[in-house]
């Protein structure tokens, strides 16, 4: 194999670059001095934005190294997690999108707070944050530099602190209003690349016809036995979902855009546009990492997209832009974080504690906190050298240690007056304890400090069926401490008028013509998506 990037394929890849800054600067300049453009995008986003939104800041280079790196081990499986996501996105456009909307919050946390206390407002967002810088931000840059440097041999530390300082420029001068626009193009870009990629490999191994002969029968069968380490049907079925729930439902990463959009049906049509688009990573991310190893045998997983990219797959000027949809994944992410991670920190750390501020010396404490996030990721990427790809997918594990006692906690709060403050705190405490004790043990157990009996047959739990027990003992948690330490003198008024109306006005909607004809186009959109999803189902079963 050799990398043949040719003049024009530069061209291209510094055309994607002027036109991301020139939209980022763009949408800057007219980010007016307000705390709601520069945190929710003045909340006048459309749908088709909304969606691409979430698709761009959710697909980053953890997605093309992860997705494809297990296509390539174990096949198809892997994108059950993608078609699970959907499913959760329809969920969170039906139900908690309108309620988000309507509830006024700029943040997760502060819709919490209307529904429990301020103290765990806090906790949610210290947490966010903690687990953005960790995971989030550490994983995509390391990632992204494992990607450049197997295509172009650039050091890992170099690349990484270029792409944080490129992304830092217009997430910090526009906040919300740069991201988010900014993301439908870079979406375009990754799909379009991404695509590009899958075609010309396919191509290469003779079609799917080829790729059938070319590997085992099992690549092909999405759904495993219950015994099988990665991937157990049952683990799919019923633990992804919660994992998915507290990502796509309950992170302000995510949730951000519904805040944004300029009217509740462009937050709920939004995210079935993104549900719609998570169809797409099973045929553009994880089919690479098939094709890759049907195509080199001896590669190793976390190779297999780069492998591609590197090879001479690609024609003249294709490969810049496969490149610059990279760059788009890895780009339109980091801008998600910093910019999420900035709005927790501001809206309920600082605002919470200076009420007077006006939002002129809010802003500035955004772009400040932007900064300040952006100066922590390039001290970050020292760190970068202690992840290797088995860690790599060691971290992908850690959200079902993380996911849900989170899941448990807001599912409880939100279907039942019943779980009050204190019972809701304390069981997220003890729960994320409970997740973080077995993160440890695997940390022991991956080290070889000790060959304890007890750790080892913990450790071997798979993950999906851990993060089901782990939401089982939160759940009833939360109910138990909630009857120990149950509010006498809670004001009902905020779980009434945020989450039952809200759910009320859903189901109204429902019988009712005038509502249906408006909603009529989000019906038939759900229903295409579930079509789909069970046709997948059914060719790869």
């Amino acid at each position: 194999m050799s990398v043949i990037f040719t003049q024009i394929d530069a061209f291209v890849l510094l055309a994607y670059l002027i036109i991301v800054l020139s939209l980022g600067f763009y949408y800057s300049k007219r980010n007016e001095e307000n705390y709601t453009d520069y945190f929710l995008a003045g909340r006048n986003v459309g749908w088709i934005t909304v969606g691409m939104s979430i698709f761009a800041t959710n697909i980053s280079s953890e997605h093309f190294i992860g997705l494809a790196g297990a296509g390539a081990t174990r096949g198809l499986a892997v994108g059950q997690f993608e078609l699970m996501a959907i499913f959760t996105l329809i969920f969170l456009g039906w139900v908690l999108a309108p309620i988000y909307f309507k509830s006024n919050a700029v943040t997760v946390p502060e819709f919490l707070e209307k529904r429990f206390d301020l103290r765990i407002r806090k906790f949610f967002a210290a947490f966010s944050i903690i687990i953005y810088i960790f995971t989030k931000i550490l994983v995509s840059l390391f990632a992204a530099g494992l990607l450049f440097y197997k295509i172009f041999g650039l050091n890992i530390y170099a690349t990484s602190i270029i792409i944080v300082l490129i992304t830092g420029l217009y997430s910090v001068t526009g906040g919300a209003n740069a991201v988010i626009r900014t993301q439908l193009f870079q979406g375009i870009v990754l799909i379009i690349g991404a695509i590009v990629l899958s075609a010309f490999g396919l191509n290469a191994v003779g079609g799917f016809s080829g790729l059938e002969q070319k590997l085992p029968s099992h690549f092909f069968n999405m759904f495993k036995p219950i015994s099988d380490p990665d991937y157990p049907w049952t683990g799919i079925i019923f633990g992804a979902p919660i994992i998915a729930f507290w990502y796509w439902c309950t992170d302000q990463y995510i949730v951000q855009r519904i805040f944004s959009a300029k009217s509740v049906n462009d937050a709920r049509r939004g995210t079935l546009v993104a549900a719609f688009l998570k169809v797409l990573p099973i045929f553009i991310l994880v089919l690479p990492g098939l094709i890759a190893v049907a195509l080199y045998p001896d590669i190793s997983g976390d190779e297999a997209y780069s492998v591609l990219v590197a090879g001479d797959l690609l024609p003249i000027g294709l490969k810049g832009l496969v490149v610059a949809g990279l760059l788009a994944a890895i780009m339109s992410s980091l801008a998600s974080a910093f910019n999420s991670t900035a709005v927790l920190f501001t809206n309920d750390f600082y605002k919470v504690k200076n009420p007077q501020a006006n939002e002129r010396k809010l802003v500035l404490v955004g772009r400040l906190a932007t900064t300040a996030i952006v100066v922590v990721a390039i001290l970050t990427v020292p760190f970068v050298k202690l992840i290797s790809s088995q860690v790599y997918l060691f971290l992908q594990n850690v959200q079902a240690f993380v996911a849900p006692p989170i899941t448990a906690v807001f599912l409880a709060g939100f279907l039942s007056k019943k779980i009050s403050s204190k019972g809701a705190f304390w069981s997220l405490i003890i729960g994320e304890i409970i997740g973080g004790s077995r993160l440890i043990a695997e940390v022991i157990r991956n080290s070889g400090f000790t060959n304890n009996t007890f750790i080892n047959t913990y450790t071997q739990i798979n993950f999906l069926h851990f993060a089901i027990v782990l939401f089982i003992i939160s759940t009833i948690l939360t109910f138990v401490l909630s009857y120990l330490f149950a509010n006498k003198n809670v004001d009902k008024k905020i779980y009434t008028s945020e989450i039952v109306d809200g759910l009320s006005e859903i189901f109204q909607q429902i019988p009712a013509v005038k509502k249906l004809k408006e909603i009529k186009l989000n019906l038939i959109l759900s229903g295409i998506i579930v079509i789909i999803v069970v046709g997948v189902w059914s060719v790869w079963n």
